[in-house]
């Protein structure tokens, strides 16, 4: 029999194996016994004012949750709660967060005392008068709460990041008030679940089962979930720790050909963290569940990870971008366990914290875990588009944000959390030294374990480790938005070369981003040398080189460590083929497509050109998805239309010649897809049809359901004209029911008729439709498809007018994903007219809306500088 201990003699001995107990600290941020001089306001949402009245008051917090889920979807959830805490002064009220309607809390008992309703204003607010220092006990009987139930017809699982477990049930929905979770579930007997803490027993009727979890650690709200309904459970023990995992996969070859890594990526990630940290797996038990169109690529529930059913089972036509994206996925949401979980965040304005070290941490796994991941490669083309995507905006902002109240913190995240945040982690890792910087998060992890820090206590103990000044360089990468430009002087005398790099903030001001990159000199004869440069002043020059004539070119940034805009060598365009290392290329292909968005060097035009002479020279499979990526957003974003119709027939050509001669599988698939996205031709349409119709792949290729449906929607956006309706047709080939819903989702948008695709917009005005996020966002991309813009551009107005609600309504990626798939591949001026009236329609607009919208807008108003 398995042993079991309570969460609080747990975390004793775990701090006793750390040789920390005599130091351990508690987990409230005061426990100050001096009474408030006045109650905290009841107001929306959870301010920072609650916040800290209740971290003051507040501690030793339990809930017992009880839900009653009834078969049928449209029926209520009913729930019993009762909350446990102890309160150091009983003088004021207490609130209780809930963001429902009044109607929802049936009866209230503190103390063991009936005791009225005070329902306002998002809390359930706990009179003084029935309060009492010390030990407090409050039941609660009361109806859950749907919007973050995720309630689907034979499956349900919550999602309560970042403050959504207030909208499920009573809670004190904050991260530095963590609690242990017992959770007990009756549901439907033919039902599995899977929750934080481990199964304890269950009870079964004829038309019910009711499953007792244990208690799960302590935890913050944010982390409690469960799933429940038609699963398949799989369990297998790996490096000595059992794993159980559900799942909904009908494809017996997806499951064939994953399981065995799904579970092998988990152990090999925690195997790699308990020695990185030298911190044992912190928490009971290791559990995960794969979800249909979850809103997120995973979710790092302690004992019950989710993730995104698609991107875990993967079949024979999968690419080594699909692999590496897996193991990466997996891989982050392990090192949330340490980075998140164990060590949570004070506050929501450092959730970037967890983030960055979730995906730091994914990345060095990755690299030991996936044959070929190539890490330098992959970092580079993960981290560096996404994250200029947004800081190039006059909507960027810093990857530490202010946040008044937790109802906003969704808007905190983004492009700049997931993807600029690694980028400066792996600079500062780089000024500090790997294991100074390695010694340092193991202090941080091993000081605050099982409680909350901020990013300044991690300042602290790094700033030991370093002579550099981390205070002077934090502030320029983690509290200022934007990024640097840089330029240079190459000048030739007495064969030596001097080359002298300047750099300049993008937005003109007086900031500057120390740094340390790489510009690569080639030379005439073929002979190189990488030179590096430690960019700590506003002008540095490069140390000669003595003996060698002038270099034929340069590559900045040559290493791709670097963040910024850096110059172009005008050589460098008609040399690509000579860089043998790819992670130059890759950073070479970042460089000449920022150059050409900010007006420098090349036109959308002339780059286009440069990327057709390259793409079929280049073998690298992860270059190819970079540079398809990047051709084909210049194809249909930043060419006028007749251009683009005029290029078709040479560019499909070329693409297909590529696709034929390249040997590999996996960049014939990539080559595959950017060719089905150029298609203009009713020649390239017909070919596409053909395979689609045959289900006939060309020689080389492997194309798979999921395949033959994106091809079925790439001809149906282009209103292929077929004897038998090609949508329909493919539905009936999906065997999966999960994905032939979402199939019976997309058809409107994808609707020759306009009438329809008005109703289908439309309809996405009530919440009820917006539900299955992922499917709202494909179907919008579809909607306002460059091919459909004539018609779909009237939605806009009607789409920014809904932001707000999205953002109340959706989960916290929901607003940004909206805007893109709606905003994205428009180049009129009329469009950006649109956005700009919106914008000064609405000067009070909510300020971190108004930055997701400028993000978004960002390619439309450069088409109309670009596309001239």
């Amino acid at each position: 029999m398995k042993l079991q201990y309570s969460t609080g003699a747990r975390r004793s001995m775990f701090l006793l194996a750390l040789g920390l107990v005599a130091c351990s600290k508690k987990l409230v941020v005061s426990n100050s016994a001096t009474p408030a001089a006045t109650a905290v306001a009841v107001v929306p949402g959870v301010s920072q004012e609650l916040a800290h009245d209740r971290a003051r008051r507040l501690s030793r917090l339990g809930y017992d949750l009880h839900l009653f889920v009834p078969s049928r979807k449209e029926q209520p959830v009913a729930a019993t709660e009762t909350v446990r805490f102890h309160l150091t002064e009983a003088s004021q009220p207490v609130q209780l967060d809930f963001k429902e309607q009044p109607d929802h809390l049936k009866s209230l008992t503190v103390n063991g005392k009936p005791t009225a309703i005070d329902f306002r204003q998002e809390h359930l607010v706990l009179p003084s008068a029935s309060l009492q220092t010390g030990p407090n006990e409050v039941k609660i009987e009361f109806t859950a709460g749907n919007q973050s139930l995720n309630r689907n017809e034979d499956f349900l699982y919550t999602l309560l990041v970042p403050d959504r477990a207030r909208t499920v049930f009573p809670v004190f929905d904050q991260p530095n008030l963590k609690a242990s979770f017992q959770l007990t579930l009756t549901m439907s007997p033919e039902w599995q679940a899977l929750a934080n803490g481990p199964l304890l027993g269950s009870t079964a009727t004829a038309t019910s089962k009711t499953l007792r979890f244990a208690p799960s650690d302590t935890i913050s709200t944010y982390l409690f979930s469960f799933a429940a309904g038609k699963f398949e459970r799989v369990a297998r023990t790996m490096g000595g720790r059992e794993m159980q995992f559900l799942h909904r996969e009908t494809d017996q070859d997806k499951v064939r050909l994953s399981l065995d890594p799904i579970f092998q990526i988990h152990a090999d990630a925690l195997q790699f963290l308990e020695q990185y940290t030298v911190i044992p797996y912190p928490f009971r038990k290791f559990d995960f569940v794969a979800l249909p169109d979850f809103q997120y690529g995973g979710m790092e529930h302690v004992g019950a990870i989710d993730y995104k059913a698609s991107t875990l089972f993967l079949d024979e036509g999968t690419t080594q971008d699909q692999k590496i994206a897996r193991s990466n996925l997996i891989a982050h949401e392990t090192a949330h366990m340490w980075f998140g979980d164990l060590v949570t965040m004070q506050w929501f304005n450092d959730v970037w914290m967890k983030e960055v070290f979730a995906n730091f941490m994914a990345d060095k796994i990755t690299q030991v875990a996936v044959a070929n991941s190539n890490y330098d490669l992959k970092f580079v083309i993960d981290h560096y588009p996404a994250a200029y995507g947004v800081d190039r905006t006059t909507g960027a902002n810093p990857i530490r944000q202010d946040l008044e109240n937790l109802k906003d913190a969704g808007s905190l995240y983004g492009n700049i959390i997931y993807h600029k945040a690694p980028i400066m982690m792996r600079q500062l890792e780089r000024l500090m030294g790997e294991e100074p910087f390695r010694q340092g998060l193991q202090e941080y992890l091993r000081k605050y374990s099982f409680g909350n820090a901020t990013w300044p206590d991690l300042i602290q103990i790094l700033d030991e480790r370093t002579p550099a000044d981390l205070q002077a360089w934090n502030q320029v990468w983690v509290n200022q938005p934007g990024r640097p430009i840089f330029d240079y002087q190459l000048q030739t005398k007495d064969g030596s070369t001097e080359v002298v790099i300047t750099q300049q903030a993008e937005d003109k001001s007086d900031r500057l981003w120390p740094q340390l990159f790489e510009v690569l000199l080639v030379y005439p004869d073929g002979r190189t040398k990488e030179v590096a440069v430690n960019m700590n002043q506003r002008q540095v020059v490069l140390p000669p080189a003595e003996g060698k004539a002038a270099p034929a070119f340069m590559l900045f940034n040559s290493s791709g460590l670097g963040y910024g805009v850096f110059p172009i060598d005008k050589q460098l365009t008609s040399n690509l083929g000579k860089l043998q290392n790819p992670v130059a290329r890759a950073a070479a292909y970042v460089n000449l497509y920022e150059n050409m968005l900010v007006g420098r060097s090349l036109s959308p035009r002339q780059l286009l050109e440069v990327y057709r002479r390259t793409l079929p020279q280049e073998k690298e499979e992860l270059n190819i998805k970079l540079l398809t990526g990047q051709l084909t957003d210049i194809y249909w974003k930043l060419l006028k239309p007749a251009e683009r119709l005029a290029l078709a027939p040479t560019l499909e050509k070329e693409l297909w010649q590529a696709m034929q001669q390249n040997p590999a599988a996996n960049s014939k698939k990539l080559l595959f897809k950017a060719y089905q996205s150029v298609a203009l031709t009713k020649d390239a349409q017909t070919r596409l049809y053909q395979i689609w119709d045959q289900q006939q792949a060309p020689a080389g290729l492997k194309l798979t359901e999921d395949d033959y449906t994106a091809l079925a929607l790439a001809l149906a956006v282009r209103d292929y004209p077929a004897a038998t309706p090609i949508l329909p047709h493919q539905l009936t080939r999906i065997q999966n029911p999960d994905r032939k819903k979402r199939m019976e989702f997309l058809m409107p948008a994808l609707s020759p008729d306009v009438q329809t695709r008005d109703a289908f917009f439309a309809s996405l005005s009530e919440e009820k439709n917006r539900e299955k996020e992922a499917w709202v966002t494909s179907a919008l991309a579809y909607l306002h498809h460059p091919l459909r813009a004539a018609t779909s551009e009237k939605y806009l107005p009607q789409s920014l007018a809904l932001l707000e609600e999205i953002q109340q309504t959706g989960d916290i990626f929901f607003p940004a994903s909206w805007l893109q798939a709606t905003l994205g591949s428009y180049q009129t001026p009329t469009a950006a007219r649109t956005v700009r009236d919106f914008l000064a329609a609405h000067p009070n607009y909510n300020s971190k809306l108004r930055a997701k919208l400028l993000q978004a807008a960002d390619d439309v108003f450069r088409a109309e500088k670009l596309v001239l």
